[in-house]
This record gives structure tokens, sequence and C-alpha cells, in this order.
């Protein structure tokens, strides 16, 4: 392999995913030149997860299918957070516990509805932010599932940081699993 192949490598990664390859034919024939750095830049920019690599670019037939794929990751994830920045977060056990609560508090809310029309709108409310709550737990819990490819848990670090504040994403200030803050105030 030369610097060229790795050049090249990473031109291909970086291109538009929504352009043709120039030419599929003679990179085709370049495909075992090709075939590791790719696989090298891909795993280090965390836009393919180390298991895949047992049949991604594993044959020259796929090389178009799978370095689109790779194109399409790379586009995707380049602005997500990198995976380290998920052990900033609780654990996954830990958040499935909470998740489990906000699920039951949510279902708690749901049941008080229909008996108590006084309170219905204050109901509603509670609900939508048990919800947002939940859709900000979720998303650290996939980001700290580790059976999930990486890909997947860069997704979930990108939304996590767009449904934090800037601040409280980069410290790992999380919000509680459901909002505490009502508690006292529906009967």
């Amino acid at each position: 392999m030369t610097h060229a192949d790795w050049l090249l490598a990473a031109l291909l990664i970086t291109s538009n995913p929504l352009l043709d390859l120039p030419d599929p034919g003679a990179l085709e024939e370049r495909f075992h030149l090709l075939r590791g750095p790719l696989i090298s830049l891909a795993l280090e920019w965390e836009i393919l997860d180390p298991r895949e690599t047992r049949f991604t670019f594993a044959s020259a037939k796929d090389f178009y299918s799978d370095l689109m794929k790779i194109r399409r990751n790379y586009q995707e994830l380049q602005d997500a957070p990198t995976l380290a920045d998920s052990i900033r977060f609780p654990d996954r056990a830990v958040v499935n516990e909470l998740l489990v609560f906000n699920r039951a508090y949510r279902k708690y809310l749901e049941e008080r509805q229909p008996i108590d029309v006084t309170n219905a709108e204050e109901l509603r409310r509670a609900i939508r932010e048990v919800d947002q709550l939940y859709q900000i737990w979720d998303a650290v819990r996939d980001s700290r599932c580790e059976y999930y490819y990486i890909t997947v848990r860069r997704q979930a670090l990108k939304k996590l940081r767009e449904l934090l504040p800037a601040q409280d994403y980069q410290v790992g200030r999380l919000p509680p699993h459901v909002p505490i803050w009502r508690f006292q105030q529906i009967p």
C-alpha cells in the first residue's frame, strides 16, 4: 500500500455519498490495495464498528455497496460526538432502572386522566415532560449499550447533544429521569 492508496481511501470515504464513483470498475481492481486503508480509516473515524470488518469490504464484488455505506456513515456522523463522550454518562444498567420508573410514572399519569378531569391539562403537560425526559435518557442508554454498533452509539450521542444544553452535555449533567418538580404539584 502506498501513500496514494491511503489518500484515495480518504477521498473515497469523504466524498458525497450521493455522487457516483468515478470508475467503479477501476476501483474494484484496486480493491486489495484499498481494503486495508478503507477499513483502518473507517475504524479510526468511528464510522465502522470492529465487528463489521468481517463482512465489510470482504469481497471485490461488494466493494461499491460497502463503500457507499461507509460514505453515508461518514456524512451522517461527521458532526457526531466520538464514542469517548459516552463515558461521562451513567451506565446502561442504571439507566434501564431509571427508564422503568419513567414508564411506570407515565402509566400512573395516564391512568389518572379519566378520573381526574379537574387536573387534566396538568396531567397532559406532565406526560409530555415525562416523554421528553424519556427521550434524553433513552439516548443515554443507547450511547452506553456496548452491544450496539459504534455508529448507533454515536448517533445516540448526537441526539443527546441536541436534546441537552451544550454546557450540560459537556459535563455530563442530565435532568432527572422524571419531572420531580411535579410530584408536589399534582394532587
